[in-house]
């Protein structure tokens, strides 16, 4: 390994790196342990590394002294258990996620804090990928379309990682005119020498704007150079999918559409589980984060050790009561395998509900679901509804795609141009069955957050949710809504909390961010 530990001594910060070690700085594959020089030597090595960009996508590296390495961050698990702790669609039982789920968290908060650590951790490596293939590609080791693949899949994680980073400490894209305001620093150099360490040091945050505008490059460059056709890898169908999301929170539409129209390789599976009884083979999942028995999160983050096993955080009485979520609806399915197990949607404990989505509480090998053809689906819907001149017809049927597979009599429940006549009311239903549909997959941050200054259906801030703690079980009674106590009050879109605070440990050595911090921490 190259000795350049006192070289990158404030690269360990800048880049959100707790160690010294070079290990920790440099090393692409954490599990085959290849140094930064060698890794890109042979083509089995680089495909090695590659390997090793995912490992750092799916575990993370958390802190030293962790026994298990990391908790998932942030494509692992800790998208989804922290994207649902801020909302208010569960409860945080326990004191695990409480200060995510209260917004009690500040500069030095473990939860935030490494999400930017291991976001930028994971972006640095994308980019010495990149890097380090191009050179491979000059000196003969591999030939350029296989240079290409990687490269695209790297730009994949990179822009998904920019993006996830962006929707926690920036503001929503329409916050201002022309998206001006702060939001990330956007890294596309591969940190491993002094002049690059000196010149990332200096790097401002972008602009909001110029972070989507950097995002959509590299999904484009990604679509156009992967040749991989895996669930648990980046490809040209994820690279598409992944653009509806970026310009749903744009405010894009006819964009979404247009990415939305590609994807033809995908159904809905025939039942609203399939996706998570064969989460690693059904026609529904466009990319998914691999979970091995060896290699995964643990008992401290793994999915199934989280929501299933331990507890940890279970569903809440405010979307389980809501009227629109039927109480025939078949995504409250509580069935069971064999051994006593769940196998279906949801369980029940103590009277309280928790999702049945990660089921494997064993080994942990539940693949964590970024995104699946059912959210393109319902992309596409909220755009046609929000078009200049609204596609009410294909608005209405691709939510009806989506949620009818759920129905017990799609027949007499299915919604119609009747009961839904106006965009207004489309937009409404959407929402709300994202709600529904995607509940405990990590999604309803990202929808608070878009839909600040909405001109529809406006959020403002962070709702008010359910006290942290086990909700009596008399609170999931169905038949009304739920009107029950709210422990944890709303906070305003206008206060500091709404966002996370930049690391202190990042400002402590980045003195161009020190001064960019969000503002009121």
């Amino acid at each position: 390994m190259k000795k350049i530990v006192t070289k990158l001594s404030f690269l360990v910060l800048l880049l959100g790196l707790n160690s010294c070690s070079e290990e920790t700085i440099l090393e692409l594959s954490p599990i085959n342990n290849i140094s930064v020089d060698d890794a890109f030597s042979s083509a089995s090595l680089i495909e090695s590394s590659m390997n090793g960009v995912y490992n750092a996508a799916a575990k993370g590296q958390y802190n030293s002294t962790d026994p298990n390495g990391g908790r998932g961050y942030i494509w692992g698990a800790a998208f989804v258990q922290q994207g649902d702790c801020r909302g208010e669609d569960v409860v945080n039982t326990a004191t695990f996620y409480q200060l995510t789920y209260t917004a009690t968290y500040d500069p030095t908060t473990a939860n935030n804090i490494y999400y930017w650590i291991d976001g930028y951790r994971l972006i640095n490596r994308c980019n010495l990928m990149i890097e380090g293939v191009t050179g491979a590609v000059a000196k003969g080791i591999i030939p350029q379309s296989v240079a290409d693949n990687y490269i695209g899949q790297s730009k994949f994680l990179r822009a998904i990682t920019h993006f996830e980073l962006l929707n926690h400490f920036a503001k929503t894209y329409n916050a201002t005119s022309g998206a001006t305001h702060l939001g990330i620093p956007y890294r596309e150099v591969g940190v491993d020498t002094q002049a690059e360490i000196d010149a990332e040091l200096l790097k401002p945050r972008n602009t909001v704007a110029e972070c989507y505008d950097k995002i959509i490059a590299d999904l484009n460059d990604a679509e156009a150079l992967i040749t991989t056709n895996e669930l648990t890898k980046a490809s040209k169908n994820a690279a598409i999918a992944f653009k509806t999301r970026v310009y749903l929170h744009k405010r894009d539409w006819n964009n979404v559409i247009l990415e939305a129209n590609k994807l033809t390789d995908y159904t809905l599976t025939a039942e609203p589980d399939g996706p998570f009884d064969n989460n690693y083979s059904n026609t529904e999942s466009i990319f998914s984060i691999l979970q091995a028995s060896a290699n995964n999160p643990g008992v401290n983050a793994a999915l199934a050790s989280q929501y299933n096993r331990r507890r940890l955080v279970c569903i809440s009485p405010i979307i389980w009561r809501d009227p629109s979520w039927l109480v025939d609806d078949k995504r409250r399915n509580e069935t069971t395998d064999g051994t006593g197990n769940p196998d279906g949607m949801v369980f029940t404990f103590s009277g309280r509900k928790y999702t049945a989505k990660y089921r494997d509480g064993v080994n942990y090998t539940d693949a964590a679901p970024v995104i699946r053809y059912a959210e393109v689906l319902l992309n596409k819907a909220e755009a046609y509804a929000r078009l200049s001149t609204p596609d009410l017809t294909n608005a209405l049927t691709n939510l009806n795609l989506v949620r009818n597979r759920s129905l017990a009599d799609p027949t007499t429940q299915a919604y119609t141009a009747a009961t839904l006549p106006t965009a207004t009311d489309l937009v409404g239903a959407i929402l709300k069955e994202r709600r529904i549909e995607f509940l405990m997959e990590g999604k309803r941050w990202g929808d608070i957050h878009r839909l600040q200054n909405d001109d529809l259906f406006p959020i403002d801030g962070i709702p008010a949710k359910v006290a942290n703690g086990n909700p009596a079980s008399s609170a999931f009674t169905l038949g009304t809504p739920y009107t029950g106590a709210l422990g944890v009050s709303a906070i305003p879109g206008n206060d500091y909390r709404f966002l996370w605070p930049i690391p202190q440990v990042e400002l402590n050595t980045n003195p161009t961010l020190a001064a960019q911090q969000n503002p009121g921490w």
